[in-house]
């Protein structure tokens, strides 16, 4: 098992790609942590992975609030006395070209996207430190690569995380810690769906890829995983786009 004996705490794990995380991690011999605001499905993620012979707690995680952060960093302590890694997944949408953007939704999305995984890395840094190292992987979007015609504050957002987690290598690879980020295109996840409710605006996204297809959550999942792993041991600071060759163009 690729990550027997770790414990990992994952954002936004009640649907989507942190579910998918949080089921393939578990499989993988982790201990999860994982939280969401979305408590009944939580629950359910959380009886799944109990149910097939695995460990995981769900924890309710507003990752703007540093009393949430706290108190998940606390059961991943208490639980299971260590944390390894951290996947910072959550993640919210709002349209919006410049002009047209509220400043409400400007700081809706940079709130969640960009501070709730700056306050994830902060709490979970001192972890690491002793445990003696660890990984931490912020899921951005091949929007922060290319921009996103539109949404101006989701492509903003994921663009910040970008440097917050080249920023994250850079201050401490001497404590053992490693900090990637991964960049999704189309993903068939419910966001995706949310974004592009209709048939003609999902194909009118996944032209974009060379695939021409959307991808799976459980392919943006082997990507943490691999990031997670003992296998990515000389990558820190690094950008793995997972998007059907969208960004290649």
């Amino acid at each position: 098992m690729r990550l027997e004996g770790r414990v990992a705490m994952i954002t936004g794990g009640a649907r989507g790609q942190g579910a998918a995380e949080a089921r393939l991690f578990a499989r993988e011999g982790a201990k999860v942590v994982f939280g969401d605001v979305l408590d009944q499905e939580g629950a359910s993620v959380q009886a799944e992975i109990n149910g097939a012979g695995h460990e995981a707690v769900y924890v309710h995680l507003d990752v703007t609030s540093e009393a949430d952060w706290q108190r998940a960093v606390d059961v991943a302590r208490s639980r299971f006395r260590r944390l390894d890694v951290l996947v910072n997944n959550a993640g919210i949408w709002r349209e919006g070209v410049v002009k047209e953007t509220t400043e409400e939704n400007w700081d809706a999305v940079m709130d969640v996207n960009v501070t709730g995984a700056f306050l994830g890395t902060r709490f979970v840094i001192p972890e690491m430190r002793r445990a003696g190292g660890g990984s931490i992987i912020n899921i951005s979007s091949a929007a922060g690569l290319v921009g996103d015609l539109r949404s101006a504050p989701y492509g903003a957002s994921k663009g910040g995380i970008r440097l917050l987690t080249r920023a994250t290598a850079i201050q401490y690879a001497g404590d053992g810690i490693r900090a990637n980020c991964i960049h999704p295109g189309p993903v068939d996840a419910p966001m995706y769906h949310e974004i592009r409710p209709d048939a003609a605006s999902r194909e009118a996204g996944t032209s974009r890829t060379l695939m021409g297809r959307m991808g799976t959550v459980e392919e943006i999942a082997y990507g943490a995983l691999y990031l997670a792993s003992d296998e990515s041991s000389f990558v820190t600071g690094a950008e793995l786009a997972i998007d059907g060759g969208m960004t290649a163009q």
